[in-house]
């Protein structure tokens, strides 16, 4: 029987794991994270995410959905470390959720289901990984199920993520009769006793019948390692074999390296693997220690280092807001310094001060007080009324800003109002609370309907917030039907355009001279850049062309969308003594974009969501017939065992209303996920029958 594995933590950030939970919908995150609680003794009693009695799925909307909508924090003891663990939401409406975890995570496990491996939004969360350079170790889920195959799953991750997968067990038993894994490590074998779940596993030697495998595999794990390790290679060149200890020191550097995956295999449902996995957090990913110094902004633009050292000056990252019955909620990450109850903080990008009233450690929606909290920790504060998703926090004498989470631009919109004219400040307030609570949902005024516009990242989304509205806040909501967020860009666009700002009204006046070109990009992004030689314009008023520019592309010529995929280059201009300003290059940048946005060949675009279908095998015909119908491009088929994965390229705003019409089809078999695919031309008998913005 496995040791006890639970020493005394110490405060140290070398023993702490700041770990995020990745994966598809459905692939069994929360399920893991219900057993990592579990096993480390965080919790007694195991929660079922099909009872909704799981620790980080504490919403009810999650309970109700049976999916993961917040990201949640808890942590744990394991092996004499801290375990901060984030479980993450798997649906592609709430990607935004990640981003902000990724931002201040130092490692994270991928979860694939050992039937589907790779599957859209996996990989999609595995490039938010890439970008924020999250080392990360992978755990095949779900062996015991039927048509569960561990090899399969590693091949698929080497294919879709280019990646190498390093793996480091093989599994005893196939589907309902998983049992166990062989360590390919110790090669030693971990049984798990059927009907138990509280008694840890039972070590012994590798099973008879997997002997030759196992060596089969340890020795291509050894010349894996060598190719990519150098201090493998010698190892393996002089002595034709890797040590035990080699591999872990080499599969540790290659995982903080990024040059390849540890991949380990289980059931969490069965809880059956959990205890490796746990293991190999430890081992493989890094501590806050391990971490680079984090960079930010003093004053004048000067780029300054914080080590994660406690005695450093404090320096954290707000990443998520909320309300709950403690009060105000702003979780933070501390990358440097320590934050004692009653200090005061200063938000370095605004310079207001506030008073931090209590420090929280999170477990889900359960909060235990802390006294301070040092370099490495993730926590909650109370007491803070002005910081936002994004905010650094340091102390007063030593201001310093680090980079924001980047928030996704929204994609669907509704128009919402209360159904009783007397809720209309409290829905006012409710869309606030909502706004700060989430970055990604925006909340506009309609200038010509007047109404009140919801946007977000999804149907489901938007479904969501509106019911936590409704829910939350008691107020009854009206919901218009869902709008996609159209984008206009350049096809070709204009040199040379003169646009000069003069205004006179008596006092002091407004002069400015500009001179632009406008020219189209790949990439649905905006590039500013000025080319003007001998002072003609100077720096300051430059910036203030390129704020104007930016106001300009609020909305396009076509249909008031916003616009997106353009250069902008200020190539000359002309200032006066006297009248020239800031404000007045800002506004000759505004109205001189504008101008050439309406002399430009424009195009409307529109969001597209990659589709993966799945039904059965005689429903493939109809879903192939509703794809075509609204305008989707197929490119792939399989077909296996009687079940079809149809994967297609759609725009959104043709699948409102497709998981019903779906489910009808199939009489409830058939199932579908989305990720998004970018933007694409609007076909011009389309775009003719849309209305403006």
């Amino acid at each position: 029987m496995r040791a006890n594995r639970q020493p005394r933590t110490t405060s140290s950030p070398t023993a702490v794991r700041n770990l995020g939970i990745l994966a598809h919908v459905d692939a069994g995150k929360t399920t893991i994270t219900e057993r990592i609680l579990f096993t480390t003794g965080a919790i007694h009693k195991r929660g079922e995410v099909h009872h909704g009695t799981t620790v980080t799925d504490y919403d009810p909307q999650e309970r109700d959905r049976g999916i993961t909508i917040f990201a949640a924090a808890v942590s744990c003891a394991w092996g004499g470390h801290r375990v901060n663990l984030i479980d993450t939401p798997g649906h592609v409406d709430f990607s935004d959720e990640v981003e902000r975890s990724l931002r201040v995570l130092d490692g994270a496990v991928a979860v694939f289901d050992a039937v589907a491996g790779v599957e859209p939004q996996s990989e999609t969360v595995w490039r938010q990984a890439d970008r924020h350079g999250v080392p990360r170790i992978a755990f095949v889920n779900k062996l015991d199920r039927a048509g569960a195959d561990l090899d399969t799953a590693v091949a698929s991750i080497r294919e879709r993520l280019g990646v190498v997968p390093l793996v480091v067990q093989l599994p005893i038993g196939a589907e309902d009769s998983f049992s166990g894994v062989v360590d390919l490590l110790a090669m030693r074998s971990l049984h798990w006793r059927t009907g138990s779940d509280s008694d840890g596993y039972q070590e012994g030697p590798v099973p008879e019948a997997l002997r030759e495998e196992a060596v089969r595999r340890r020795r291509l794990l050894e010349e894996t390692v060598a190719e990519l390790h150098a201090d493998a290679l010698e190892e393996f060149c002089s002595a034709s074999a890797l040590t035990e200890r080699t591999l872990v020191r080499a599969l540790r550097e290659l995982t903080l390296r990024g040059d390849g995956v540890v991949v380990l295999c289980g059931s969490a449902y069965r809880n059956r693997g959990i205890e490796p996995l746990l293991d190999a957090v430890l081992a493989y990913l890094p501590s806050p220690a391990d971490m680079p110094a984090v960079r930010g902004l003093v004053a004048d633009g000067v780029e300054q280092e914080r080590a994660p050292d406690p005695a450093e000056p404090f320096t954290a990252l707000a990443f998520k807001v909320t309300a709950t019955a403690t009060g105000r909620l702003t979780y933070l990450r501390v990358y440097a310094g320590t934050l004692r109850k009653g200090a005061t903080v200063l938000d370095a990008a605004t310079g207001r001060t506030e008073r931090v009233g209590r420090i929280l450690r999170v477990q889900a929606d359960r909060h235990e007080e802390r006294e301070e909290a040092v370099a490495g920790d993730i926590v909650a504060v109370v007491g803070l009324k002005a910081a936002r998703a994004g905010t650094t926090l340091c102390a007063p004498g030593a201001p310093l800003v680090l980079e924001p989470p980047s928030v996704a631009e929204p994609v669907v919109s509704v128009a919402v109002e209360a159904r009783r004219s007397s809720d209309t400040g409290r829905l006012s307030a409710a869309l606030a609370r909502l706004a700060e609570e989430d970055p990604s949902l925006v909340v506009r005024s309609d200038a010509e309907s007047g109404q009140t516009v919801l946007s977000g990242m999804g149907e489901l989304h938007l479904e969501v917030a509106v019911e936590k509205i409704r829910s939350g806040h008691g107020v009854e909501v009206a919901v218009g039907r869902p709008q996609v967020s159209y984008r206009e860009t350049v096809v070709r666009g204009v040199s040379g355009l003169v646009h000069r700002h003069v205004k006179q009204d008596g006092g002091a006046g407004q002069f400015a001279h500009v001179v632009l070109d406008v020219e189209p990009l790949e990439e649905p992004c905006f590039e500013f850049r000025s080319t003007v030689v001998g002072g003609r314009v100077p720096q300051e008023y430059a910036r203030a062309v390129e704020a104007g520019c930016r106001d300009a592309l609020a909305e396009g010529p076509l249909g008031g969308f916003p616009v997106t995929g353009l250069r902008v280059t200020l190539t000359d201009g002309a200032t006066h003594s006297k009248d020239s300003s800031e404000m007045a290059f800002r506004a000759a940048g505004r109205f001189g974009l504008r101008e050439a946005l309406r002399l430009s060949t424009m195009e409307l675009l529109e969001p597209l969501v990659e589709i993966t279908v799945t039904v059965p095998e005689e429903g493939v015909g109809g879903v192939l017939g509703d794809l075509a119908a609204r305008r989707g491009r197929v490119s792939g088929s399989t077909a296996e065992a009687g079940t079809a994965v149809i994967t297609a390229a759609v725009p959104l705003a043709e699948l409102f209303g497709y998981a019903s019409r779906l489910r009808g089809r199939t009489q409830g078999r058939g199932t579908f996920t989305t990720r998004p695919a970018g933007l694409a031309p609007v076909p011009a008998s389309v775009a003719g029958a849309l209305p403006a913005r």
